[in-house]
């Protein structure tokens, strides 16, 4: 029979600590929460009155259900008080002699049969509970922040923890509303391990000023429909516990890309923790609160910016997803577009996908049907390099090779007038190549739209060390009257999305080829912790294992980071042809 926990001991009343209470005390489950001194106590108050507050503003509890539960929270300076607890978790500060003196005090307060849990997201169960006399009552219990909404609960099993605990505890997070995953005793965990390789990446793409904090996540966000962009999860996280996590996976894994960013341990000293103390990678409008305000990082929009070329005429170069999906875009905001294919057979077909594409959103409701001919009419296809002359910009979108992509720079070059902005859609090969290849580099620019280009908001501007600030200004205001958000960054592989997001793919398949966790609790608790749209393997299965090889490829030999090498199960995959979605064959099996 499953064991009840009727009360539950909370020490340390931190944010994490203060959340737990909180989802606890919702469910019924009578609270005592515990803190080294009234402090402590009244800062952990202060957490759950201002978390309570804020749900009974937004209407998700009343003012009766909300002090119904706070009195099921009583509140000690004692670990005496926790004696009669069932269930103790412990979310103190990541430090494990810190959680083991704890726990040892705890097991000669509580009774034999109380099972004691740790909320830490890196460090060793197993050593924290060899400080105990029942190890085998001992399990991680993680939880996410913010715990309230993240439905994902770690259960972290030792090898000496007994297997009817590891189920009680796992019915009791289902009681809470939780989704738990249960899994071995690694640094990091599943979620941590695979999140905060790809948070101190970002630290250190800001560090050496790559591109701005906003950039950084704005282009997540919109790249990859993250619900937070990476240094504003860190400024959630808190720096702190950010560095204590990602120190605890180096010193486990010896892996350099954990080894925390020089700039956390500076901002740490600082004082910037993030939210708690109002100030880390941003500003808010004080300790703990949400709110972003201005401070001496803040872009501001100048009036006397660099001023950008005028852009009327836009040329596309080549027929397939990507480049249809440009010409739509910019024929439907007015611009005439010359639509340049090998062949007028290919020109036409790729003008008969814009114009399904353009059906299909006048069936949807979302486009007249006026205006659907009004775009179609200002589409001309052609053949020739010639037809592109009296272009403005031109943006090529041809295959993803650089000779060919060169190839057609060299006839950019001969044929588009002075001035005309030269853009190139890469996603992941050098800009500069495409450049050189002209005679005029300082017109060349990177535009990568992100697919499906209709759908899809975020625009990598790609600036090389040739390109002109005027060329610039101009890819950014097309950028923003096309509707779309603009980032900018430097000439590096994977620019800023696919430098941060497949090193993270990578990772988590080589979690999956240690045998750690399966690729649908991996998927899960990314989705479900992290609150990402699709689990990595999901994703590596829709954009393609063979694409995702050579892009891990191209980032292992421009960086020579020993972590960036692809992963062996993933080049074996391939291999076999099992490339995802397309070949109906990936790391899933998909109907015919």
């Amino acid at each position: 029979m499953t064991r009840q926990f009727s009360t539950v001991g909370i020490v340390g009343l931190g944010t994490m600590g203060a959340g737990i209470a909180e989802v606890l005390a919702r469910t019924g489950v009578a609270v005592v929460a515990v803190d080294v001194d009234e402090e402590g106590l009244a800062r952990g108050r202060g957490h759950l009155d201002h978390s309570t507050g804020r749900a009974v503003a937004r209407g998700k509890l009343t003012e009766d259900e909300r002090a119904e539960l706070l009195g099921r929270i009583s509140y000690a300076t004692s670990l005496d008080a926790l004696a009669g607890a069932d269930l103790v978790i412990e979310a103190v500060p990541e430090r494990v002699e810190l959680k083991a003196e704890v726990f040892a005090a705890l097991d000669r307060i509580c009774g034999p049969d109380t099972i004691f849990a740790s909320n830490t997201s890196s460090l060793s169960i197993t050593e924290i509970g060899v400080h105990t006399g029942r190890p085998g009552k001992v399990v991680g219990l993680h939880f996410f922040n913010p715990t309230t909404v993240l439905k994902l609960v770690e259960v972290v099993r030792t090898v000496v923890t007994e297997p009817d605990v590891v189920a009680d505890v796992v019915a009791f997070a289902e009681s809470l509303g939780k989704a738990p995953v249960v899994i071995g005793d690694r640094a990091g965990f599943i979620a941590n391990a695979l999140l905060f390789g790809y948070l101190n990446h970002a630290v250190r793409m800001y560090e050496s000023r790559y591109a701005t904090r906003e950039d950084l996540d704005a282009a997540m966000r919109y790249g990859c429909g993250y619900p937070m962009g990476p240094l504003a999860l860190l400024d959630l996280i808190g720096l702190d516990t950010a560095y204590e996590i990602l120190d605890t996976m180096y010193h486990q894994s010896r892996n350099r890309l954990h080894a925390p960013a020089p700039l956390l341990k500076q901002m740490i000293a600082a004082g910037l923790l993030g939210r708690k103390s109002g100030r880390g990678f941003y500003t808010y409008d004080g300790p703990d609160s949400p709110v972003v305000v201005p401070d001496v990082h803040t872009p501001v929009a100048a009036a006397d910016a660099t001023p950008a070329r005028e852009v009327r005429r836009v040329g596309v170069i080549g027929t397939g997803t990507m480049a249809t999906g440009i010409v739509e875009v910019f024929a439907k905001r007015g611009y005439d577009v010359v639509l340049r294919a090998r062949s007028r057979d290919k020109a036409e077909a790729a003008l008969g996908k814009v114009r399904k594409s353009l059906d299909k959103a006048v069936s949807r409701g979302r486009l007249s049907e006026a205006d659907r001919d009004a775009a179609l009419a200002r589409v001309a296809p052609v053949v020739e390099f010639v037809d592109l002359a009296d272009c403005d910009l031109v943006v090529e979108a041809v295959a993803e090779e650089l000779s060919i992509k060169k190839d057609v720079f060299a006839a950019l070059d001969e044929v588009c007038k002075p001035g005309a902005v030269l853009a190139t859609t890469t996603s992941s090969l050098p800009v500069i190549e495409c450049a050189a290849a002209t005679s005029r580099p300082g017109d060349v620019v990177g535009l990568h739209f992100f697919n499906p280009a209709q759908v899809m908001k975020l625009v990598e501007v790609v600036e090389t060390i040739s390109t002109s600030a005027d060329v610039v200004a101009t890819a950014r205001r097309v950028c923003l009257d096309l509707g779309k958000v603009p980032v900018h960054c430097g000439d590096r592989a994977g620019f800023i999305v696919n430098a941060l997001l497949f090193p993270y793919l990578n990772d988590a398949v080589k979690m999956l080829e240690a045998h750690y966790a399966s690729a649908d609790d991996i998927d899960e608790a990314m989705k479900v912790g992290c609150s990402l749209p699709m689990g990595p393997f999901e994703l590596l299965d829709v954009v393609g294992l063979d694409v995702s090889l050579a892009i891990e490829r191209t980032l292992y030999l421009e960086f020579r980071e020993a972590g960036f090498a692809p992963a062996p199960l993933l080049e074996h995959l391939v291999t076999a042809g099992r490339l995802g979605r397309k070949t109906g064959k990936g790391f899933r099996d998909y109907a015919a």
